[in-house]
């Protein structure tokens, strides 16, 4: 009887220490595991971090030509405005602002192509507002009209800031015609201004 209990607090003995042995295997292949999680994790939440980081570099130069292209057009609408008033001042001052923006344009975000073309049109542009600051209104109407085929070919590789509508009078320049842009499908003449306001038509919207 005694030799039954001497076996039996062995066996316990040995039951116990199995146990122990298991749960602390178990413990550490648990912390492996979680080891190994929140490494995948790290490197998970690394890749976002650099993706979004990219995505905000790409939205930043997008924001940018974006910003450069709204205010080369806030300047020429301001030179729209002002022909359709017939005020030469206004329009001389719009002028220099055109011609402030198109010297700072910066072309660097564009393809080596695009860059090409962009510098041919905002020279020939530029030009044109020079123009436009020491004219009087007929010559301001002139390069008014050149100037607003360079913006239709700039905005075809810069994209438009917002919807434009190109406009079209079939009188101007000895019935030949010239465009122009406006933020409104309504006509408002720069060309004749006053006397012949609300000749032409919408051509298409940009």
């Amino acid at each position: 009887m005694k030799n039954l209990k001497v076996n039996l607090g062995i066996a316990m003995l040995v039951f116990t220490s199995f146990t122990a042995v298991s749960c602390k295997n178990q413990n550490e292949e648990d912390n492996v595991d979680h080891s190994e999680m929140n490494h995948d994790n790290m490197n998970g939440s690394s890749d976002m971090m650099e993706e979004r980081s990219q995505t905000s570099e790409d939205m930043s130069g997008s924001e940018n030509q974006d910003s450069q292209t709204a205010r080369i057009v806030s300047d020429y609408l301001e030179l729209k405005d002002a022909l359709v008033a017939d005020n030469t001042e206004d329009a001389a001052k719009a002028g220099e602002d055109l011609v402030t923006s198109f010297e700072g344009f910066d072309m660097s975000e564009y393809e080596e192509g695009q860059q090409q073309e962009l510098t041919e049109i905002i020279e020939d542009a530029k030009e044109h507002a020079e123009h436009i600051t020491m004219s009087d209104m007929a010559h301001q109407r002139e390069h008014f009209d050149i100037l607003s085929v360079d913006m239709v070919d700039l905005l075809e590789i810069t994209g438009s800031p917002g919807t434009l509508y190109q406009q079209f009078c079939p009188m101007y320049n000895d019935n030949k015609g010239a465009i122009w842009l406006s933020t409104s499908e309504e006509i408002r003449n720069p060309y004749f201004g006053q006397s012949m306001l609300t000749c032409g038509k919408v051509q298409k919207e940009i």
